[in-house]
């Protein structure tokens, strides 16, 4: 390594910055995953605290010096993409005051931990008195952002999810997909009305559920040795690259939901197991965007998991674990019926690949116009059910908990995240086309080492980490920039 003082003196400053990461990381997993109701206060503050130590750190006066002193340095290209990637990370805390830090962290905290019983009791208005305190300290976020990168607000918060995205590329991105989705979808339901589907009218039993999820896992890779699965209200994937905590969601009256749930945070999980440990500790080290990261996700679990060739891998198991009497709905052909199954429903997280799309729109466009100023807090329970009629034909109208209480993002203000989930659809699908140009993906899922896969994407993907742009990511791994029509193409494929 080239002699490199000041940048140093920073990466020891990341590696630090890490460290406290890791412990918010856990105890965030801990809060959703274990903690008892009654230590949501204490969590919550000691959580604010660290968030609070860590926003100091990350400004600590000297920093500014380092950051012209590295520059200054004769740098390897390595060097030179932290240093980038530092800066970066530094810019985008160094703006914003340390009490919003602080606000913004225990307020994130109270409205989530009240949302997790206020939805299932439909309470828009108890929800409402702690979302509006979330929204009001995002939207004061968002206008620092904006007026120090020169953007509109929401833009300054999409920065934070997706660095280099704009509003006017997503609207563009987005008002392509309205222009021929909502069409698509109805040939597809009409298409499929004519297929008989076995309906599974087994009890699910939890554990195992969760047996069944453990074998996906394996199969998919995922490293049992630093890393391991949990149940929580919503699904997620959590920790570290080196103790990555994933969770599903059970219902014993459903085996797909918690079975797919697994599939998709194994995704997030292997991009993270697979980082560089060469760059860990540092911003370089880190998944690209949250879109990559949706990618690799949404890259398991539609591309491989719901393909006719690991529900086949699968089928046997379904059969010993839940086939009793009904064991020809675990058959491969109708298991891949049901997997493959398009229709309009409420929720985002048990949408299918066709209609996901229309969900993740619809939340973008809300919260778009919510940090722009457009609209206020208390007109996204009507805005919701008026895009949703529009979108998919249903109705929420007094339904707030499969309507706009549905999801987990915007109780702690992570406005910008959403559009991340069909850029990462996008991007699973034009990966999968340049992947199949060189490898036989089918033949190599049908014999259960799927090592041929992780190969590439290792190479492609996760080894890059934030080494580059995303551009430049996804230009070197197919050769082009995002482009949609992959994704059009891999519906028409799979679909028509």
């Amino acid at each position: 390594m080239k002699n490199s003082n000041y940048f140093e003196k920073l990466s020891k400053h990341f590696v630090k910055m890490s460290r406290f990461a890791h412990l918010g990381a856990i105890c965030g997993w801990d809060q959703a995953a274990m903690m008892p109701t009654g230590g949501n206060q204490a969590r919550s503050e000691a959580m604010a605290e660290l968030a609070l130590h860590m926003h100091e750190l990350q400004n600590k006066p000297e920093l500014a010096d380092w950051y012209d002193g590295a520059a200054l340095e004769d740098l390897s290209f390595e060097q030179s993409a932290s240093l980038r990637e530092m800066r970066r990370v530094w810019q985008n805390s160094r703006i914003i005051p340390a009490d919003l830090v602080e606000a913004k962290s225990l307020a994130g905290s109270k409205c989530e931990h009240a949302w997790r019983t206020q939805r299932g009791e439909n309470d828009w208005d108890g929800f409402a008195k702690n979302f509006e305190h979330v929204v009001k300290l995002s939207q004061e976020e968002a206008q620092i952002r904006g007026e120090k990168n020169g953007t509109s607000p929401y833009d300054g918060m999409l920065n934070l999810y997706e660095p280099g995205m704009t509003t006017k590329a997503l609207d563009g991105i987005f008002q392509n997909v309205k222009s021929w989705l909502p069409a698509m979808t109805q040939e597809i339901i009409e298409k499929q009305k004519s297929e008989s589907i076995i309906d599974f009218e087994n009890i699910f039993e939890e554990e195992k559920q969760k047996q069944l999820g453990l074998e996906a896992m394996k199969i998919l890779g995922f490293d049992f040795d630093h890393g391991r699965l949990d149940a929580s209200v919503h699904p997620f994937c959590g920790g570290i690259p080196s103790d990555v905590r994933i969770t599903t969601r059970y219902d014993e009256a459903d085996f797909e939901f918690a079975l797919m749930g697994v599939v998709h945070e194994t995704g997030h999980a292997c991009y993270e197991q697979g980082l560089p440990k060469s760059l860990a500790g540092l911003p370089s080290g880190e998944a690209r965007s949250m879109g990559i990261h949706e990618s690799q996700s949404l890259f398991f679990e539609m591309q491989l998991g719901r393909s006719r060739e690991f529900l086949e891998l699968l089928s046997p198991s379904l059969q010993n674990l839940f086939g009793g009497q009904n064991s020809d709905a675990f058959g491969a052909d109708n298991l891949v019926k049901s997997a493959t199954r398009v229709k309009a429903g409420f929720i985002r997280v048990d949408a299918d690949e066709a209609t996901y799309p229309a969900h993740v729109i619809l939340r973008y466009e809300i919260e778009r116009d919510l940090m722009n100023g457009v609209i206020d807090y208390s007109d996204i329970p009507e805005i919701w059910n008026l895009k949703m009629q529009e979108a998919l034909g249903v109705s929420t109208k007094g339904n707030y908990k499969d309507g706009c209480m549905q999801d987990i993002h915007w109780t702690d203000g992570a406005f910008g995240y959403f559009p991340s989930y069909t850029l990462g659809a996008m991007y699973a699908a034009q990966f999968k086309a340049a992947m199949a140009k060189q490898i036989d993906i089918d033949t190599i899922i049908k014999s259960k080492d799927l090592s041929p896969i992780f190969n590439w994407l290792n190479d492609a993907i996760w080894s890059k980490a934030s080494l580059l742009s995303t551009d430049e990511l996804v230009s070197a791994a197919t050769g082009e920039v995002l482009n949609a029509d992959h994704f059009k193409a891999h519906l028409m494929t799979r679909y028509l």
